[in-house]
């Protein structure tokens, strides 16, 4: 039987709060016939501040959250101009907003951004707050990403895990069938590295893994990071992006630039690999998308525990960059075809459940 086939835009404004990323993808929901361009628009310096003091509980959530729209309206503008695409080709946005608080455990998620305006400002229908179902149902309202996923991999590539590498840490694995989907957040991910960078650097993140490279990694407070009780609850399981940043900070605040780079580093490398080793699940690929796939020192970390599974996105056909921006036109696309976008293995939740608010161009 034949279905509509949709081209979706898919927005995400990750942890890393570097932009918005903006993706294309052709898709019947089920399967992906084309991936897109994509494009980043960074924040300036100013808005990134703000986005931050918002998550610190300072500033007017309102006036942000329509500021915040704006920009994403602009990356659409940039996207569709700089690849000749007509707007009215798109046929529905997957809008992720930003996320201010995320507390599964009190039924609470809150990512911001205005549909209704974003809709009018582009005239193209959208669907946003795609987690807030999840989490009223019980579920964990992350990761999303897992179903789509599954829709890029062949079927003689599996089992196979996805590791993104954003802010926060997430693993999907995935076999053949939808139910036996497996999601969930590792622990941090460039989130507290980058965070140190700043703090001592004034640079946005560590190039590279320059300044882990050149420290040393204090073993015992990774060894003490690592018992906090997060690790060993059971999966699934979600993170917001500051969870470990209060503990962190101190564990590592007498350490050199370097040695602290290294020492927050390996807490991630640690956290990833545990993590993969407890799932116990076999694999052929661990396919590694996010911005932390362009930093060597992870990548070393990593490939140490995986030497013939670890395989960058990019070697493997994915664009690790877009991966979640195309994950969200993806969920748009099912969200306006009442198809289920999170699974017991994902988030938790009692059984396979759609999501996501329709808003129509008007």
């Amino acid at each position: 039987m034949s279905r509509k086939t949709w081209k979706s835009i898919g927005l995400m404004s990750g942890t890393s709060m570097d932009g918005v990323d903006a993706a294309i993808i052709t898709t019947d929901g089920y399967k992906v016939f084309e991936e897109g361009p994509f494009i980043t628009l960074p924040y300036s310096e100013d808005f990134r501040r703000l986005l931050e003091n918002l998550i610190a509980g300072k500033g007017d959530l309102t006036k942000i959250e329509t500021e915040l729209t704006l920009e994403h309206s602009k990356a659409i503008f940039t996207l569709v101009r700089k690849f000749n695409v007509e707007v009215t080709d798109i046929d529905l946005i997957g809008f992720h907003g930003h996320t201010i608080s995320h507390k599964p455990e009190d039924r609470h998620t809150l990512q911001i951004g205005n549909g209704k305006l974003l809709a009018a400002t582009t005239g193209v229908d959208v669907v946003n707050d795609l987690r807030s179902s999840d989490v009223q149902a019980g579920g964990q309202g992350a990761p999303l990403a897992p179903i789509y996923h599954k829709a890029l991999m062949k079927p003689q590539e599996l089992p196979s895990i996805i590791l993104n590498i954003g802010g926060v840490a997430n693993i999907t694995w995935i076999d053949t069938h939808d139910e036996n989907l497996i999601g969930f957040d590792t622990g941090p991910g460039n989130a507290l590295i980058n965070d140190w960078i700043q703090k001592n650097t004034g640079a946005a993140f560590d190039i590279n893994g320059l300044q882990a490279s050149k420290g040393r990694v204090h073993d015992d407070i990774v060894d003490e990071l690592l018992k906090h009780p997060y690790f060993a609850a059971p999966n699934p399981k979600s993170l917001d992006r500051n969870f470990f940043k209060h503990l962190s900070e101190i564990a590592v605040a007498h350490l050199s630039v370097e040695d602290g780079a290294a020492t927050l580093s390996a807490f991630t490398i640690k956290s990833i690999t545990n993590a993969i080793h407890n799932l116990s699940k076999p694999f052929k690929k661990c396919i590694v998308a996010g911005g932390g796939r362009h930093n060597a020192f992870l990548m070393a970390g990593l490939k140490d525990s995986f030497p013939y599974q670890l395989i960058s996105s990019d070697d493997a056909g994915l664009s690790g960059d877009a991966l979640e921006a195309q994950a969200f036109a993806f969920l748009a696309v099912r969200s306006r075809l009442n198809l289920p976008i999170s699974f017991p293995g994902t988030t938790g939740v009692s059984k396979p459940l759609s999501g996501g608010v329709f808003h129509p161009k008007g």
